[in-house]
């Protein structure tokens, strides 16, 4: 094994591959909450229709048990605790001391991101996307543009992307229906707009810049730039393609 330090990552180790588990092991290990929550999604869409059952019982109970995103995640931890620990031949200890880890080098970013989200909230709840809607639902703009613009007001003003789109979209629908605007064209140029200028009430932006150790200021020069050039080419995309299928 050869360790190796970048500033931004810290310790790197590299690994000879007879030193490594197998392929198959690594991406049983890795898919492992996938796998139960995709049997439970299967399972639930065969015998239930697609229906989750308010008081699951007997089989039904326990689909729904493993299925939990929560649920899965502490049974694939237990078994990659045995698949890359036990099965390897490290001792309990060896195992702890990964775990502590682990949770320090996460422990920070959580509290980062769990303080930008809680942001994000006092200002949703604070009716900065009420006032926004409100100035935005009597401009004279293009549907596409305005989808877009009250996309971006909201992106800013709340962090949340999903917030954002989700909110701009039932704004607009009443808009796109009364002028016969392309519900497909509306629906990408809301998605690019709800990418844009990425900033400190977003937990994206945190996560970015504890990921790679940088400063507040060098955060906003990359990834809210980066996230800001991809809005904006977005939409000129969007403008694209309604300009050529009409």
């Amino acid at each position: 094994m050869i360790k190796k330090t970048l500033p931004a990552f810290g310790e790197v180790k590299e690994y000879d591959l007879k030193d490594t588990p197998s392929f198959g092991l690594s991406a049983l290990t890795s898919l492992f909450p996938v796998i139960f929550m995709a049997l439970t999604t299967i399972y639930s869409m065969v015998f239930e229709g697609g229906k989750t059952p308010k008081n699951p019982h007997g089989f039904d109970a326990f689909m729904a048990m493993i299925g939990n995103p929560m649920v899965a995640m502490v049974i694939a931890l237990l078994f990659a605790m045995w698949s890359m620990g036990s099965h390897r031949g490290k001792t309990m200890g060896e195992i702890g001391k990964t775990l502590e880890n682990a949770v320090k080098s996460i422990a920070m970013l959580l509290m980062v991101i769990g303080g930008g989200s809680a942001f994000k909230q006092v200002l949703i709840d604070g009716g900065v996307g009420q006032a926004v809607q409100n100035l935005m639902v009597h401009a004279n703009l293009s549907p596409i543009l305005l989808g877009w613009l009250i996309t971006v007001l909201l992106r800013v003003s709340l962090g949340s992307a999903t917030v954002a789109g989700m909110t701009s979209a039932g704004l607009v629908t009443p808009l796109m229906h009364s002028l016969g605007a392309d519900p497909v064209m509306m629906a990408l140029a809301i998605g690019a707009g709800s990418l844009a200028a990425s900033h400190v009430n977003d937990a994206g932006f945190w996560m970015f810049q504890e990921y790679f150790d940088l400063s507040v200021k060098q955060t906003l020069q990359i990834w809210t730039v980066l996230e800001t050039v991809i809005s904006v080419v977005g939409l000129l995309m969007v403008l694209m393609l309604k300009a050529v299928l009409h």
